[in-house]
């Protein structure tokens, strides 16, 4: 595991939670690897997360050059674990969740957040395309007119925003944020498991559509990465953020 996944297990309830505050949770492609072994989702420093580390991102990018799609990226192959994966999905999410960090929340079946939480899919902003099946699944949970809201316009929403929504189950206080979605976790750890995992499975439907946006998904964004336009996005964010 990264020493920036911190992974405890409480009971049967496993918790992965991003510890890089100093960075506000950027990942990394080393946190992916080690976030793919382990699901149940948190951040710590009042922080979910910033999304993709862009220096660490461009690095991978640079090795990947050429490749025909992004599945050479390792969120690419954590996006591909989220969906593939059987057990029931729990995530805690305190201030910003930016890009991935809101496209995970997509695949998780409880999401619980603070007031002060706020999702973000800025990725027309940085030249890219929507990841992690957002482009299928936004439509799905908001309607199209808020999902072109949310991926075109790329507008942030808060808390009560997402609440509304019915993107989170809950809004929970930071002080006992991950108590509660720990403990709905355990709950769900508690129940049968086959009649768990069957209920879940119906509810999530056919997952052959996902599968395949997921893959046009990747080849788009593999294209939009390799341009110009992004790049220069990229080069601007990360000029900004010295600042």
């Amino acid at each position: 595991m990264s020493a920036r996944i911190e992974v405890a297990r409480e009971g049967a309830v496993l918790i992965a939670a991003f510890a890089r505050p100093e960075k506000k949770n950027a990942i990394t492609g080393a946190m992916y690897e080690a976030l793919i072994e382990a699901f149940a989702l948190a951040g710590r420093g009042g922080v979910f997360t910033a999304g993709n580390d862009i220096g660490d991102f461009l690095s991978i990018a640079s090795r990947a050059a050429g490749s025909p799609d992004a599945a050479a990226f390792p969120a690419s192959r954590f996006v591909a674990r989220l969906a593939d994966f059987e057990k029931p999905l729990v995530a805690a999410v305190d201030g910003q969740a930016v890009g991935v960090g809101t496209t995970l929340c997509f695949h998780c079946d409880l999401v619980y957040a603070t007031p002060a939480a706020r999702f973000h899919m800025p990725f027309v902003n940085l030249g890219l395309v929507p990841e992690a099946g957002s482009s299928l699944l936004a439509p799905q949970r908001f309607g199209r007119a808020k999902a072109a809201e949310l991926l075109m316009l790329a507008e942030p929403f808060d808390g009560e925003a997402a609440l509304a929504l019915g993107f989170v189950n809950a809004l929970v206080p930071a002080e006992s944020l991950l108590a509660h979605a720990v403990g709905k976790a355990a709950a769900l750890a508690a129940k049968p498991r086959s009649a768990l995992l069957s209920t879940r499975r119906l509810l999530r439907g056919d997952l052959a559509p996902l599968k395949a946006r997921l893959a046009e998904e990747n080849q788009a964004f593999a294209a939009a990465l390799a341009s110009t336009e992004a790049r220069a996005a990229f080069m601007a964010f990360m000029a900004g953020a010295k600042k």
